[in-house]
């Protein structure tokens, strides 16, 4: 890998790896090899969800624990993670398989978002819990500065709820068709005539 790129990357990144086979599996995407950054994504997704936890937890305190969660999801969700990753241009960084390369992974939303959990993993096990923490708190500072309780989170939330409830004429459109699908309010499975129930 171009280490012009990779000096570049850990600049944006804020910090440099000491091992920098962990700064290669991170980018590694299962296509290109087995030794390949999901283990490094598992860890960075529960570091970064406890990391944006406790942030939320001493900067509202006074907001209960619905409206944390609402927040949290917001700020850990795939689109806010690739939005990251554009913003430390990952794309041009990661490790894929041809097929991967030629059907454009390096944009894929889920592809980036996934990285930069790796990353996260990687930085702790490169480091340890308070400079990983010092670090994403300073990738996620403008948007921890940005976020409110209620409001958009809550919208989406009710938006959806709406749906599923059976207010929008998509939902009673469903309700009264047949199919292999899940009623959102019942939770019975239809299947297709012939096909055994789950």
């Amino acid at each position: 890998m171009n280490p012009i790129v990779i000096n570049r990357l850990q600049r944006k990144l804020g910090y440099t790896f000491n091992h920098q086979e962990l700064l290669q599996q991170a980018l590694t995407h299962r296509s290109a090899s087995s030794k390949h950054n999901e283990r490094l994504e598992f860890l960075g997704d529960s570091i970064l969800s406890y990391v944006i936890a406790n942030a939320l937890y001493h900067r509202f305190p006074r907001v209960d624990e619905g409206d944390m969660s609402r927040m949290r999801a917001t700020l850990v969700r795939g689109n806010t993670l690739a939005e990251l990753a554009r913003e430390f241009e990952l794309g041009e960084c990661l490790r894929l398989g041809p097929g991967e390369l030629k059907s454009g992974g390096f944009r894929r939303e889920s592809i980036l978002a996934d990285t930069v959990e790796a990353l996260i993993g990687g930085v702790f096990l490169d480091s340890d819990i308070q400079t990983v923490e010092k670090l994403i708190l300073n990738w996620y500072q403008t948007r921890l500065d940005e976020i409110s309780p209620g409001d958009k989170q809550k919208e989406s939330e009710n938006a959806l709820a709406r749906i599923f409830a059976g207010s929008s004429s998509a939902a009673a459109d469903l309700s009264g068709s047949s199919g292999p699908w899940r009623s959102a309010r019942s939770g019975i499975y239809n299947p297709l005539p012939g096909q055994r129930p789950e």
